[in-house]
């Protein structure tokens, strides 16, 4: 088991731990969560080895095998699938004992060496390293081509994937994984997570993606205010039992501080006399040993809300024949080639359509995107954008496009520059930017506090249109939940990527692959994704244990994910509830969408309701047909005429629904 007694740690002047006990079992998977900077990945750091404690101790077995992902990948010529196998260590060092005894003369020790490393390397599954190396890598998304490429050739969120294949490819009986999920699409990250289930050894995750937690583990170590607690259950488990701490801590603080200020009184009142000196003196002593309880404090809530929009064009865009892709043009010679990403897209945007597209890395999600938001001209079709359309767009790497040398004022008031300064200034502090922060340049911010700055960018433009292509990279549990709070309440149409599902679930109700260069619907939900994906793409190969932590083949018999079609028998009644159940599911897939889209449309329609009641109310005022409010009367007509249009508009795509759920039911 893995031990802290009594740990402190500093960097600089700021003490991330104070004396600090915690316990973890082995084979536990634990979750460690904290805000930014709370000293998770210094924690990570002491495990390895890389930081000392300044007091205390960390002790766990001396022959625990650790694996964790290097943050470095250096620009190699070899190829991917060899540099992943190398993270076995162990193997690689007797593949290279058996090299240098077979380039030796033959003699009787060196024939009695070379049947001990033959027999260590089969212990260590040599035999099969291959296609265990090669299953790694189409989890993780590699095809088969690119695992014969050099390391050099790939991105960095690539390499990235590669430094995690080599620590997944390594024997152990720790695992370490700081941010596995960074570099990940959703597919990916659905196929680590039951590698990960089935992993043996002891696993610690540090993760900001509470449906990755929830899946996972099994325990949660929780870093706040400079202490470690250890909370039993997932994700979602530690959120209630904390919700309950705090509860019962206010409540007990609220108990402690009645009893103190009635001993106080009574030693403010009697102290003096005479009479009553020596109970005085024994509540005073009461008084001092009443410990001091900190009221329990949870991080400080974070939100923001898109403003309405200011128009709603219908549709906002229709692509008909668009082909999506990129012209390149070579230096040389000028010539400019067409290469097409995604080809055919018939595609209409309505108002209030709420879209997540799914698809590996690499099928043309950020392609479809980035033409929609108009970056990309189609390379064949047309594409015809409403009038009034405003995209809000967040791409990739929108981070990245900040100017690191100005602050977030500055950025704001590029794109607002007749606004007051301090209207500004009151938004971005909305934004968690206050005092001093809003004016200082961003190069020191962290990811997350640039993300939330470009979040704050798109809000102030009030899009009717926002394209979001994985807006949570960089993002806390905090920030990631304001944002899907407020994706949920957002007005306009919704066309997002992501890896992550709690977002996802929560701000959309319909979904399109992207897959083999074309554009489809898919008829269900995140979990009927998930079981699509196990019968389809991820079906082959994962029976195959994880080679980390392995003692014996047969200590951990794994079963595949999706079991084989039975033969087909007689339907019995054990049948026929199996196959009335399954009935029942592909209803509730088939109706899930349908009722979120009836929900968000009842939401809107009671919101048009109240507006259009506020614009009655006006017009009912005899002044406001007076000369002096022809402005204002012509103003509020127009918005009159527009509730008026947009509420039959919904109303009819409500009892459209409705007829869909009756028909379903039938």
């Amino acid at each position: 088991m893995i031990r802290l007694n009594q740990v402190s740690l500093m960097r600089g002047i700021k003490p991330l731990l104070e004396q600090v006990d915690l316990t973890l079992n082995p084979g536990d998977k634990i979750g460690l969560i904290g805000a930014n900077g709370a000293g998770k990945s210094s924690l990570f750091a002491m495990l390895r080895n890389e930081l000392h404690p300044d007091q205390g101790d960390i002790d766990f077995p001396a022959k625990w095998r650790m694996a964790y992902v290097a943050q470095e990948t250096p620009p190699l010529e070899r190829a991917a699938l060899d540099y992943a196998i190398d993270g076995d260590v162990t193997l690689r060092r007797l593949e290279a004992e058996l090299q240098r005894l077979e380039s030796e003369p033959e003699t009787t020790e060196n024939g009695i060496a070379m049947g001990e490393v033959y027999s260590a390397l089969a212990d260590a599954d040599a035999y099969t390293v291959q296609s265990r190396g090669e299953q790694l890598l189409l989890g993780l998304g590699f095809t088969l081509d690119q695992m014969q490429q050099p390391v050099a050739s790939f991105s960095g969120g690539w390499r990235m994937r590669l430094n995690l294949a080599q620590a997944l490819m390594c024997p152990s009986d720790l695992l370490l994984l700081d941010e596995p999920t960074n570099h990940l699409d959703l597919d990916a990250i659905i196929w680590l997570e039951d590698w990960l289930k089935r992993y043996p050894g002891t696993l610690i995750i540090i993760s900001h993606d509470r449906d990755f937690l929830d899946e996972i583990v099994n325990v949660v170590v929780h870093i706040d205010e400079r202490k470690l607690k250890r909370y039993s259950g997932n994700y979602s488990s530690f959120e209630r039992q904390r919700a309950a701490q705090m509860i019962l801590a206010a409540g007990t603080l609220e108990k402690q501080q009645r009893k103190r200020a009635h001993l106080e009184s009574f030693i403010d009142r009697f102290k003096a006399k005479a009479s009553k000196a020596k109970q005085a003196q024994s509540r005073m002593k009461a008084l001092a040993k009443m410990e001091e309880l900190a009221p329990l404090r949870a991080a400080a809530e974070f939100s923001f809300e898109f403003r309405e929009p200011l128009n709603a064009p219908n549709p906002l865009m229709v692509m008909e024949d668009v082909n999506c892709g990129y012209r390149i043009e070579d230096e040389k010679t000028g010539n400019v080639t067409e290469k097409a990403i995604v080809n055919r897209v018939n595609f209409s945007l309505q108002i209030g359509q709420r879209i997540g597209l799914l698809g590996v890395n690499g099928a043309g999600k950020s392609t479809l995107i980035k033409t929609i938001a108009g970056e990309l001209a189609p390379l064949t079709g047309d594409a015809t954008i409403g009038k009034g359309l405003t995209i809000g767009y967040f791409a990739q790497h929108q981070v990245e496009m900040l100017r690191h040398d100005e602050s977030p004022l500055w950025h704001l008031a590029k794109i607002a520059p007749t606004v007051r300064e301090q209207e500004l200034r009151n938004f971005l502090g909305g934004f968690n930017f206050p005092g001093t922060m809003v004016t200082s340049p961003i190069r020191p911010f962290s990811g997350g506090e640039k993300a939330r700055l470009a979040l704050a960018l798109i809000v102030w433009q009030r899009p009717n249109l926002l394209l979001l292509d994985e807006p949570t990279n960089h993002l806390d549990l905090e920030t990631r939940e304001a944002l899907t709070e407020a994706l949920a309440q957002f007005e306009g149409t919704l066309v997002v990527v992501s890896h992550d599902r709690h977002l996802l679930r929560a701000t959309t109700d319909q979904f399109i692959i992207v897959a083999d260069g074309k554009l489809q619907p898919f008829d269900g939900d995140l979990d009927d994704y998930k079981d699509w994906l196990f019968q389809t793409k991820l079906g082959k190969g994962t029976d195959v244990l994880p080679a980390a932590g392995k003692a014996n083949k047969t200590d951990y018999p794994v079963a595949s994910p999706v079991a084989p079609a039975p033969a087909a028998t007689t339907v019995d009644k054990r049948d026929q509830k199996r196959l009335d159940a399954e009935q029942r599911q592909r209803l509730s897939a088939q109706r899930k969408p349908i009722e979120n889209k009836i929900k968000r449309l009842e939401e809107q329609i009671a919101k048009r309701n109240g507006q259009k009641a506020e614009i009655d109310s006006q017009l009912g005022d005899s002044t406001i047909y007076d000369a002096a409010n022809k402005a204002k009367l012509k103003t509020l007509l127009t918005d009159q005429a527009f509730y008026t249009k947009d509420l039959e508009q919904l109303e009819g795509e409500w009892l459209a629904l409705q007829e869909q759920l009756e028909a379903l039911a039938a």
